[in-house]
């Protein structure tokens, strides 16, 4: 059943997500935003963490997230369509780069259980290496600062993918580790965002952002920008 419930979330999620990389030519935006579902959720109605994020800060965000990507994608037609999260960067004249990523890794390529390979794949317990810190570190050579967010939880309530819950923990304590190692590079957890019992944060799915939790999230993002 959940291999099932895999597939067919899976399946929306590439659907989903065909049109839906910004272009960066010509841009004078200093903010470029990378990543999944969290990030790309609602872009559509102009309701996304990045139309939030917008109006918060009071300037340009250009979007380069899409729905299901995930680092190990391997297809290299979509991948460079942005399913790869290391190809949704594209050079230009960033001076931050909001992104997440991962999670998919994790939900598609084990299931979120017997991950170790997958997590350490991702990044390793201190921190240093793997895909997330490696793209961190390209990133960083540009010059730009980094913000690189958690994930949404559901406090009180069930999820479908409520079995990520433990191996999102260790993924997110990784992450902060990574942030502290450098001081252009800030982690911000999205743990404690969700109120005990409350599902406006989320669609009705109980995994994506609602537009409600979508401006959370920015809300939290900006407070971390306004702070530097």
């Amino acid at each position: 059943m959940f291999k099932r419930f895999l597939a067919l979330i899976g399946l929306a999620l590439l659907v989903s997500a065909c049109g839906e990389t910004v272009p960066t030519t010509g841009t004078s935006s200093r903010i470029l935003l990378m990543g999944d579902s969290l990030m790309a959720t609602n872009r559509g109605s102009g309701l996304a963490v990045g139309n939030a994020l917008e109006r918060a800060l009071g300037e340009d965000v250009i979007d380069r997230s899409v729905v299901g990507a995930q680092y190990s994608w391997a297809l290299p037609v979509s991948g460079a369509a942005g399913m790869s999260i290391p190809k949704q960067y594209v050079p230009g004249p960033w001076k931050i780069v909001v992104m997440n990523g991962g999670g998919n890794d994790l939900l598609f390529g084990c299931g979120c259980t017997k991950c170790t390979a997958t997590l350490e794949a991702l990044i390793s317990s201190d921190g240093r290496s793997g895909a997330i810190p490696a793209n961190v570190a390209r990133i960083r050579q540009s010059g730009a600062r980094v913000i690189h967010t958690g994930y949404l939880r559901t406090p009180g309530f069930q999820s479908p993918i409520e079995n990520c819950a433990p191996i999102g923990v260790e993924f997110e304590r990784r992450l902060a580790r990574m942030a502290r190692l450098d001081p252009g590079v800030d982690f911000v957890s999205l743990a404690d965002l969700v109120p005990e019992g409350d599902t406006s944060y989320h669609q009705a799915d109980r995994i994506h952002p609602s537009p409600k939790g979508g401006a959370a999230v920015a809300q939290r993002i900006a407070q971390v920008l306004k702070k530097r």
